[in-house]
C-alpha cells in the first residue's frame, strides 16, 4: 500500500489529522503556552469581569468587558494555531546531490581495480544575485541542496526553512517565510491582551475602593485574583512586550532574528532592506506563498531507481556470464589441443585438420611420428614451446595450423570438438 508524504517524512516534525497539521518535534510545549493564556483568562472572567457587568448602567455596557476578553483570547489562540500548525516554509530536500554541480577532483583519485577513479566533488558555496548584489548561499549536506537566500537549516526540526527567523519553543515550530506574519501578530496580540487584563484588573480595584470607601490594601484583600492577574500580566509584558518591540525593529530594517544575531558584528550591508514602509508592506501586505510540500500526497517511487537496478543486474549477470563462457571456451581449446597432441596416428591429425577446414598439405608419417614422439615426453604442450620443440622437424607446420585454427575459433567464440566435427 502506497504511503503518504507525511508518513515517510525525514524531518523531525509531528503530523496530525492525516498530515493537515504539522508541528515541530517540541509540540508538547504548545500545551504550556495554551495553559499560560487560557488559565489567566478564565480567572479574569470569573473573578473580575463578571463583577463589572452592571457597573455601567447604560445599555449594559459592562458585558462588553467580558465579551472583549473572550473574543480577543480566541483571536490570540487562532494566531497561535496558524503559527505552530502550518508549514513555516520548508524547502523539500533532494533525494540525491545536485549532479549539475559535480566536478572531478583528480588529485583525490583512488586506485580501484588498478584504475584511477576521480572523486566527485562540488562547491560548498555559490553566489546568487540579490538586488544587484552577489550573495553567497551554502550547500546543505542533510537536504542535499543549495539553500535559497535567507534560508537556514533548523537543527531541531531537521529542515531547511525559507527566510528562517528562529525556532520558537513556545509555539513548538520554526518561524519562517510562511508563518512569520502570524507569529508577530500572535506576540503583539498577546501583549495587548496582557495590557487589557492588567488595566481592567486595576480598574476593578479602583471600583472596590470607591464602593467601600476603603484603601488600596483593603481593596486588594477583597479581590486577590486582581492582584495576581496584575502581577502575572506585568511579568508577561517584559517578555511578549519586549519581543514585540524587537520584531518591530527587525521588520523595519528587513532582518531576521537569525541574521541579526549572526551578522550583527560583521557590519554587513543589508541587501534586503527596501525602506521602512516597503519592509512593513512586504511582511503584512504580500500574499503568503503556497507550501512547497504536499504532505497528504502519495509517495511516488523514483522511476530512475526502478529502472537502474534491473539494468545493473543484467549487465552484471552478462559480465559474469561472459567471463564464465570465456573460461569454459579456453578450457575447451586446451582440451582439444591436448587430445590432438596425444594422438598416435597421423591420419587422426589430418582428419581433425580437414574437419576444421584447413588446407594444410600432407606430410609423411615419419615426420609426424617424430613430432608425436616428442609429445610423449610431457603430458601437455604449451603454445609458447612449440616452436622450440618442433622447429627442426617439418611437422611443426601441421601443429601450427592446428593452433592457428583454434585461435581463430577463439575469436569467433564458436567451438567444436573433433568428435562433433566428424559428425
Amino acid at each position: 500500500m502506497a504511503k503518504r508524504v507525511h508518513e515517510v517524512w525525514k524531518g523531525s516534525n509531528k503530523f496530525f489529522l492525516g498530515g493537515r497539521l504539522i508541528f515541530g518535534p517540541d509540540a508538547r510545549s504548545l500545551l504550556v503556552t495554551l495553559m499560560l493564556i487560557i488559565i489567566p483568562i478564565i480567572i479574569f472572567c470569573v473573578f473580575v469581569a463578571r463583577h463589572l457587568r452592571h457597573e455601567f448602567s447604560s445599555y449594559n455596557a459592562g458585558y462588553a468587558i467580558l465579551v472583549v476578553a473572550i473574543v480577543f483570547t480566541i483571536y490570540v489562540l487562532v494566531l497561535l494555531l496558524l503559527t505552530s500548525a502550518r508549514d513555516p516554509g520548508i524547502v523539500p530536500r533532494n533525494s540525491h546531490p545536485p549532479e549539475d554541480e559535480f566536478r572531478h577532483d583528480t588529485a583525490a583519485s583512488m586506485e580501484v581495480g588498478g584504475r584511477q577513479t576521480p572523486s566527485l566533488q562540488f562547491p560548498r558555496t555559490k553566489e546568487v544575485i540579490v538586488n544587484g548584489i552577489p550573495v553567497k548561499v551554502k550547500y546543505c549536506d542533510t537536504c542535499m541542496l543549495y539553500r535559497p537566500p535567507r534560508c537556514s537549516h533548523c537543527s531541531i526540526c531537521n529542515n531547511c526553512v525559507e527566510r528562517f527567523d528562529h525556532h520558537c519553543p513556545w509555539v513548538g515550530q520554526c518561524i519562517g517565510l510562511r508563518n512569520y506574519r502570524f507569529f508577530f501578530c500572535f506576540v503583539a496580540s498577546s501583549t495587548l491582551l496582557c495590557i487589557y487584563v492588567f488595566a481592567i484588573s486595576a480598574f476593578y480595584i479602583k471600583v472596590l475602593m470607591d464602593d467601600h470607601q476603603s484603601t488600596v490594601w483593603k481593596a486588594m484583600k477583597e479581590s486577590p485574583a486582581s492582584v495576581i492577574l496584575m502581577a502575572y500580566c506585568f511579568i508577561s509584558l517584559w517578555f511578549v512586550g519586549g519581543l514585540t518591540g524587537f520584531h518591530l525593529y527587525l521588520i523595519s530594517s528587513n532582518q531576521t532574528t537569525y541574521e541579526n544575531f549572526r551578522y550583527r558584528a560583521d557590519n554587513r550591508v543589508n541587501v534586503y532592506d527596501r525602506g521602512c514602509l516597503n519592509n512593513f508592506l512586504e511582511v503584512f501586505c504580500t500574499k503568503v506563498k503556497p507550501s512547497k510540500n504536499n504532505f497528504r500526497a502519495f509517495v511516488q517511487e523514483e522511476a530512475q531507481r526502478s529502472t537502474t537496478v534491473p539494468i545493473t543486474r543484467e549487465a552484471e549477470a552478462e559480465d559474469i556470464g561472459g567471463r564464465r563462457m570465456k573460461v569454459e571456451d579456453d578450457m575447451d581449446i586446451g582440451g582439444d589441443l591436448l587430445k590432438i597432441s596425444q594422438r598416435h596416428n597421423i591420419e587422426d591429425i589430418e582428419a581433425d585438420i580437414r574437419s576444421r577446414g584447413s588446407d594444410v598439405p600432407h606430410h609423411n608419417s615419419s615426420e609426424a611420428d617424430s613430432a608425436l614422439g616428442s609429445d610423449r615426453r610431457g603430458p601437455a604442450v604449451q603454445p609458447d614451446t612449440w616452436h622450440s620443440s618442433w622447429g627442426r622437424s617439418g611437422s611443426w607446420e601441421i601443429a601450427n595450423e592446428v593452433v592457428g585454427t583454434n585461435l581463430n575459433v577463439t575469436e569467433s567464440r564458436s567451438y567444436a570438438t573433433p568428435k562433433e566435427a566428424h559428425q
